[in-house]
């Protein structure tokens, strides 16, 4: 088995990974993201998360926000379509440290896109749950159409930057208490988000219905949570024309749950994956590449 350091490196978080011989051995968090340096350079904060570590003697891989632009080294993108097995060869040497994983754009007249960090969670899902159908959850989330092991098209969806800043930062959530989590009103915004063409006219409703006294005003944060992932998935699965088999959902139980049930009540089936098992599996798929 190979020995190797996995670096996930994204705009707000940094965690490593030390394996060796396929078993992690010591794991590391830092809040040094790459908008998040401080007065440090990124070759400093790597000489800090990986102090101690054998970085001249194993392969060490990253991936994420630390091959964009505002990184450490901005790295081509690999354009779609594109078989995840090629990824491994496409990798971009930094500073004769670390290797940093492409990420993968979409750029045709109807779609522009790009990702970072989720190509490496695909290519630990193609093994470990493969799927025609992805759905990554998060700030921004990707819907992900493969054919076997290419990915042929990617989509975007903003919903949970979206949800903070209708609830933080616009009238939506304005005056609310501090919200606590109902089952109930994340179904009742899901029914509501998947039955309407377009939210646009739904938002201010959600204001409205707790003004009026209609609707809990605790329980808001769940109920425009339910309105805009039941909208996405709805709007999502009928763009991807999703077939019978099962779509996969890479994120955290949480998240995943949220997705899942919104999934059923349109009547698809789903799994799900744990997002740093996939990132993880990934990556140890490259640096066993690396290693032969």
């Amino acid at each position: 088995m190979t020995s190797y350091i996995a670096i996930d490196w994204g705009s707000t978080n940094l965690r490593a990974w030390h394996y060796q011989a396929g078993i992690c051995i010591d794991e590391r968090r830092s809040e040094a993201g790459v908008t998040r340096l401080g007065d440090r350079s990124p070759a400093e904060v790597f000489a800090s998360v990986t102090a101690g570590w054998p970085v001249d003697d194993v392969p060490v891989v990253m991936a994420g926000m630390v091959g964009s632009n505002a990184g450490w080294l901005s790295v081509p993108y690999l354009s779609c379509p594109v078989a995840l097995g090629d990824i491994a060869g496409r990798l971009t040497r930094v500073e004769d440290k670390a290797w940093i994983v492409p990420g993968l754009s979409v750029e045709r007249a109807d779609n522009y896109n790009v990702m970072r960090g989720e190509e490496t969670q695909l290519l630990g899902a193609l093994e470990l749950q493969p799927a025609p159908l992805y759905v990554m959850p998060g700030t921004h989330a990707k819907w992900v159409q493969m054919e076997q092991d290419r990915v042929l098209d990617f989509r975007t969806v903003m919903t949970g930057e979206l949800h903070h800043l209708l609830l933080k930062q616009s009238l939506v959530g304005a005056g609310l208490p501090e919200q606590q989590e109902n089952a109930a009103a994340f179904r009742a915004g899901v029914q509501v988000g998947s039955n309407d063409a377009s939210i646009l006219a739904r938002l201010f409703e959600v204001r409205a219905s707790h003004v009026l006294g209609a609707r809990d005003r605790r329980h808001i944060s769940d109920f425009l949570s339910g309105l805009l992932i039941g909208h996405e998935v709805t709007l999502m699965t009928q763009q991807a024309d999703a077939a019978s088999q099962p779509i996969t959902i890479i994120a955290g139980s949480a998240l995943a749950q949220r997705y899942q049930q919104a999934l059923q009540f349109i009547g698809m089936d789903s799994v799900t994956l744990e997002g740093d098992r996939a990132f993880q599996h990934g990556i140890r798929s490259i640096a066993n590449v690396l290693a032969n």
